[in-house]
């Protein structure tokens, strides 16, 4: 059982569905206050209902576009004063569109992978971390993929967002050295979450495609990584961890079952 999490506010982006929603009832069930954001409030305000009910948990949801610097800064310099001492970040909201090839892709989808993976988690670590050094207590958790380690054909800008954040973990774990916070990168292989769905502009059949014949990872997977990296003691950081399914071994090699 890992350990408690009470009296901890946790805020988790990308918090309404997949690996953030599941992060939110993991940390919720062992103690954890919770800051929701994402940008559909409707399914934040269901969550903080389910973890409430569940578990009596103390949650504050936010309505949030983290591609907006401004509304990012605001919504974390105006949060009540019993919600401003912020103790474990998790950079959860991040997004795929298409599979074009580099050269045809919409400049559109670009667009909304660099501000939302890149620059959105960049304005919302900034809004928070400085208020852990102040604190001299902290963990950012920021979501990769395994994209950001292997680059496959027509996802070359997204699999550049995701080196993009394997790069700047490593480079906020350097400029932390010195200070009591803790920074992790993990990147998990395939999960069955609404990312296909979004990535193919709501194609079920195709999104369902991806995990044809396979087990894929579940958000709750993903989620329990983290709360073991969250509930490590003090002197402990889990600094970087690939997660996978059994039956994938690298972005080119997955082994599907006859169906």
């Amino acid at each position: 059982m890992p350990a408690s999490l009470a009296n901890q506010t946790v805020l988790i982006t990308g918090a309404s569905s997949g690996i953030g929603a599941a992060c939110a009832r993991q940390t919720a069930a062992i103690g954890a206050r919770l800051i929701l954001a994402a940008r559909r409030l409707e399914p934040l305000q269901m969550l903080a209902t389910e973890l409430q009910q569940q578990h009596g948990t103390d949650v504050l949801t936010i309505g949030l576009d983290v591609r907006q610097p401004e509304a990012v800064r605001e919504a974390i310099a105006t949060l009540p004063e019993a919600w401003g001492a912020i103790d474990i970040l998790i950079n959860n909201a991040g997004l795929s569109r298409g599979l074009d090839k580099q050269y045809e892709a919409p400049l559109d989808d670009w667009g909304t992978m660099i501000d939302t993976n890149v620059k959105g988690l960049l304005y919302v670590t900034r809004a928070v971390v400085p208020g852990m050094v102040a604190r001299g207590r902290g963990h950012v958790v920021n979501v990769g993929s395994i994209a950001g380690r292997q680059t496959y054909p027509g996802g070359s800008v997204y699999c550049a967002t995701k080196a993009a954040v394997r790069a700047l973990s490593e480079g906020l774990k350097l400029d932390l050295l010195g200070t009591a916070v803790r920074v992790t990168n993990i990147d998990p292989g395939l999960v069955e979450t609404e990312f296909s769905l979004v990535r193919f502009g709501g194609d079920s059949d195709r999104a369902q495609g991806v995990y044809q014949g396979m087990t894929p990872l579940s958000g709750d997977d993903v989620a329990d990584a983290i709360v073991f990296a969250i509930t490590r003691p003090a002197h402990v950081n889990i600094s970087d961890l690939l997660l996978l399914p059994t039956d994938q071994s690298s972005v080119f090699h997955v082994h599907r079952r006859a169906e």
